[in-house]
């Protein structure tokens, strides 16, 4: 009687299956937001766009897929610096000439072109390899209040109440 009982065990253990649910580009489902940045602090709002973008906030997060969300992002050179950012903080890159560092500060980068500013603070919160590319491709960024992507049907979300 003993026997048989552990043998029920065993079995019963061995049909049981936990198996961890794995997205992939066919299972993912993408979905549009809009948000809108005006007065929005410029690293809260792109660490927040970077998280929708990668899907970490849906339930079947995968780290080798691309599983996040569409964002538009209305309103983007409307963000907002804290302290003396605006005079302080640069912007270097390289021409790949000898001599050729070359810096600008915020200030002059929003009057230059105001859109990189977030581009660029979102890109660098994505991981640096062809994933992080292909998620950055996501990401459309207007001046404006009006977009382009309506017929996807987009929904309006709060980046302040977003979890």
């Amino acid at each position: 009687m003993g026997e048989e009982c552990l043998i029920y065990n065993l079995v019963s253990v061995n049909t049981l299956s936990y198996k961890t649910i794995s997205a992939n580009k066919a299972t993912a489902n993408k979905e549009w937001v809009v948000v809108d940045a005006e007065g929005q602090p410029l690293g809260r709002l792109a660490s927040t766009v970077a998280r929708i973008l990668r899907g970490k906030h849906k339930a079947n997060f995968t780290p080798h897929v691309d599983c996040g969300d569409n964002v538009i992002v209305l309103n983007a050179g409307k963000v907002t610096l804290s302290g003396n950012k605006w005079e302080d903080k640069t912007y270097i890159w390289h021409t790949g000439h000898p001599g050729g560092q070359r810096f600008r500060t915020a200030q002059e980068q929003l009057k230059k072109d105001p859109l990189k500013i977030l581009e660029r603070s979102v890109k660098g919160m994505l991981p640096k390899n062809r994933l992080g590319a292909a998620i950055l491709k996501n990401l459309y960024l207007y001046e404006g209040a009006e977009h382009k992507h309506e017929a996807q049907q987009p929904k309006t979300i709060n980046i302040n109440e977003f979890k």
